[in-house]
């Protein structure tokens, strides 16, 4: 029976390269996998599934008008053996419906990758339905700079000040998020 799976940590603890060696172990035993990735990161560069180790791969857009599941129904490559959807905190709760819709309905086992939570703490939409609903959670950890789990992302501006306010979504990567625990996440806040 096909499942839906959320993998989910804060930044920079290996999703993106969980996802691509996934879709590597399908791809080595001759089966077809269908990658998506959020079309809001329009950075330069950024078209692709890419992990800060330096793996990549081609990948469809979604953005919040998109039906993935009838794309993936109606692809012309064929019924892929699994789907793998990368920044998943930027599904809307529709597009997670449709992912469970595909493993329940079309036997197609769905793992979506993403952050728990944005900056402020708060879940994301994406994020929010799939721990509602996925049949599987599965924490990947990453680390505080103290050594415990980093479970909160700091946003930072340009000159690595730790930023409260401002819209949920604003892209980034190492130069604008920070992974941390809650403690150290609290305590740079209470220097802001």
């Amino acid at each position: 029976m096909a499942k839906l799976y959320f993998y989910y940590a804060s930044m920079n603890a290996g999703k993106s390269s969980n996802l691509l060696q996934a879709a590597f172990n399908y791809g080595e035993r001759g089966m077809s996998v269908s990658l998506w990735t959020a079309a809001i990161d329009d950075r330069p560069g950024f078209g692709a599934i890419s992990s800060r180790i330096g793996l990549s791969s081609d990948a469809n857009r979604f953005e919040a008008a998109t039906d993935i599941a009838a794309f993936v129904r109606d692809d012309p490559a064929g019924r892929p053996a699994c789907v793998l959807v990368d920044e998943a905190q930027f599904l809307t709760p529709g597009q997670v419906w449709q992912l469970a819709h595909l493993a329940d309905e079309d036997g197609i086992p769905v793992l979506c990758y993403g952050l728990r939570t944005d900056f402020r703490g708060e879940l994301f939409a994406g994020s929010a339905a799939l721990l509602g609903i996925a049949d599987e959670l599965i924490e990947l950890k990453a680390v505080c700079d103290c050594g415990r789990k980093a479970t909160m992302n700091l946003r930072v501006d340009g000159q690595g000040n730790p930023v409260r306010e401002g819209a949920q979504t604003e892209i980034g990567g190492n130069d604008r998020y920070l992974a941390m625990c809650r403690r150290h996440f609290v305590a740079a806040l209470a220097c802001a």
